[in-house]
C-alpha cells in the first residue's frame, strides 16, 4: 500500500515544462522522477520501542512528516512580530504553512545604523518567530560591498578591514545557537571593481584581493561558531565564480556551501541552464544552495534598472502569473532532483515591498496566493511530503515505509515520539514512544 502511494506521489512530481522541452535526457520526466526517489527518499525500517525500552510488537502506528530535510525557503525581511495587522498575520500564516527556511536581514548599514548599536534584539525577535514555526534561519550577509553604514563610508581600506572582521565575530557570536547558517561574503566576484555606491569595502577588496577578504571573514565566522554552516554567495555563475571558488579552496578557506543567486527579472533561465549551473558548481563537492530565486509574474522591463528607486508601474498580470507558476514548477523540480542542491530560497515572498518593485512574490500585495504559491504547496507539502503512513509493527516491533528525508512524528495509541530520516537509500531508525 505504501509503495503504491509513494509511486503516485513521485509521478505527480513530473515536470510541467515552461516552454520548449529540454534537450538533455537527464531532464526527461523519467530521469527526474528517478533522481527524486533516489536522492530525496529512503526505505526505512523503523524499530518502535515502548516507554520500557522493549519493542512494541503488533502495534498500530501513525507516522507523519513534520519537516523536510531539504530547505525550502524565502527571505523573511517583512516579518514583524509587533505588527498585528491582518496583512502581517496573513504574511506570517502563508509563509509558515509553505516554508521551512528563512533568510534574515543582516545588511550592515541597516543592522548597525549607529556605530556600536546593532539591532540585535530586532533580529532575535524575527529568529524566535521562525523557531516557533519550525523554520530554520540563515543570516544574510555578513560582508557585502553595498549597504555600508554611513559612519563607515569614509574609512580607509586599512581601517575597514579590521572593522569588517570584528563585525563578523561580534554578530556570529551573538547569534550562536539562534542563527547557525550564514552568507558570509556576498558577491565577491564583482566586489573589487564595484563603484555604484559609496563605501570602502571595494577598495579594501581591491587592495588585499577577494580571496583574502573571504579567508579573513570565513576564519572569523568559523572561530565565533565552529559548528556554523558558512556560505559563499554570488550572482555571477560564470567561470569567474568557479575560479574564485577554486582559489579559495586552494587557500584553505573552509567553505561549507556554494551559494548561487538566480534572479530572473530579465528572463527565465529554463531547465537546461539550471541543470548546467548545478553540474558546473557541483564539481567542487560542496552542497549547493540557490540563495535568491526570482521569477516574475508580470511583463519584462526593457533596459532593466538594477539600482535606484523601485519601479512603481510593474504589475502582476493573469498571464504572467500563469507563466510564473509553470516556470516555478519546472525550476524547483529540476533543482530538487539534483543531488548537490540542498536549499532553494525565494526572493521576495510578497509583491508588497519586493526588490525593484517587481511582481516577484509568491503572494500578491494583498497577501492572496498566486498560482505559483499554490503549485509549490502541492509539491512541498503534497507530492514531496510523507503526509501520513498508517501501519502495524511486526513481531520485532519494526515498521517499514518509504518517506521523504526529514523529521517525523509517530503515534502509537496514546504514546508518541519523534525521529529523523537523514540519508537516502535503505536505512534503519529507532524511536521510543512515551
Amino acid at each position: 500500500m505504501h509503495k503504491a502511494f509513494f509511486a503516485l506521489s513521485v509521478l505527480g512530481a513530473s515536470l510541467v515544462l515552461a516552454g520548449q522541452k529540454p534537450m538533455n535526457p537527464e531532464l526527461s520526466d523519467e530521469a527526474v522522477e528517478r533522481r527524486i526517489t533516489q536522492h530525496r527518499t529512503a526505505e526505512v525500517t523503523l524499530t518502535v520501542r515502548g516507554p520500557d525500552g522493549r519493542p512494541l510488537a503488533g502495534a498500530p502506528v501513525v507516522i507523519r512528516q513534520t519537516r523536510h530535510k531539504f530547505l525550502f525557503g524565502c527571505n523573511a525581511f517583512r516579518i514583524n512580530t509587533a505588527d498585528s495587522s491582518p496583512a502581517q498575520q496573513q504574511y506570517q500564516k502563508r509563509f509558515a504553512e509553505l516554508l521551512n527556511y528563512a533568510t534574515l536581514p543582516f545588511y550592515w548599514g541597516s543592522f548597525e545604523r549607529t556605530e556600536g548599536k546593532p539591532e540585535t534584539e530586532r533580529l532575535k525577535m524575527m529568529a524566535r518567530w521562525c523557531a516557533d514555526n519550525n523554520i530554520i534561519v540563515k543570516g544574510h550577509p555578513l560582508c557585502w560591498h553595498q549597504v555600508t553604514p554611513r559612519w563607515a563610508r569614509e574609512k580607509t581600506p586599512e581601517e575597514i578591514g579590521p572593522l569588517q572582521v570584528a563585525r563578523v565575530t561580534r554578530d556570529v557570536t551573538a547569534f550562536r545557537g539562534i542563527v547557525d547558517i550564514w552568507d558570509v561574503v556576498n558577491e565577491a566576484v564583482v566586489m573589487p571593481k564595484f563603484n555604484r555606491e559609496p563605501g570602502p569595502i571595494p577598495a579594501w577588496c581591491a587592495k588585499v584581493g577577494p580571496v583574502e577578504v573571504i579567508k579573513q571573514t570565513f576564519a572569523a565566522a568559523r572561530a565565533a561558531n565552529p559548528s556554523a554552516t558558512l556560505v559563499l554567495n554570488d550572482f555571477d555563475t560564470s567561470p569567474r565564480y568557479e575560479k574564485l571558488i577554486e582559489d579559495c579552496l586552494k587557500a584553505g578557506v573552509s567553505i561549507d556551501v556554494i551559494g548561487i543567486q538566480s534572479h530572473m527579472h530579465g528572463g527565465y533561465w529554463g531547465a537546461d541552464r539550471a541543470w548546467d549551473v548545478c553540474n558546473r558548481f557541483a564539481r567542487f563537492g560542496k552542497p549547493l544552495h540557490f540563495t535568491e530565486t526570482t521569477i516574475i509574474s508580470g511583463d519584462r522591463k526593457e533596459n532593466m534598472r538594477w539600482s535606484g528607486p523601485p519601479y512603481d508601474d510593474w504589475f502582476s498580470t493573469p498571464e504572467g502569473e500563469k507563466r510564473q507558476a509553470e516556470q516555478v514548477v519546472e525550476f524547483y523540480t529540476v533543482l530538487f532532483s539534483h543531488p548537490a542542491v540542498q536549499a532553494i530560497t525565494w526572493w521576495d515572498f510578497s509583491d508588497s515591498g519586493a526588490w525593484l518593485g517587481a511582481p516577484s512574490g509568491l503572494v500578491r500585495k494583498d497577501m492572496s496566493p498566486k498560482p505559483a504559491y499554490e503549485e509549490l504547496m502541492k509539491r512541498i507539502r503534497g507530492r514531496w511530503w510523507t503526509a501520513e503512513v498508517k501501519t502495524t509493527t511486526d513481531a520485532s516491533g519494526r515498521a517499514a515505509f518509504r518517506g521523504f528525508l526529514g523529521d517525523y512524528s509517530i503515534q502509537a495509541g496514546s504514546a508518541a515520539g519523534s525521529f529523523t530520516i537523514g540519508a537516502a537509500g535503505r536505512c534503519e531508525a529507532a524511536v521510543t514512544v512515551k
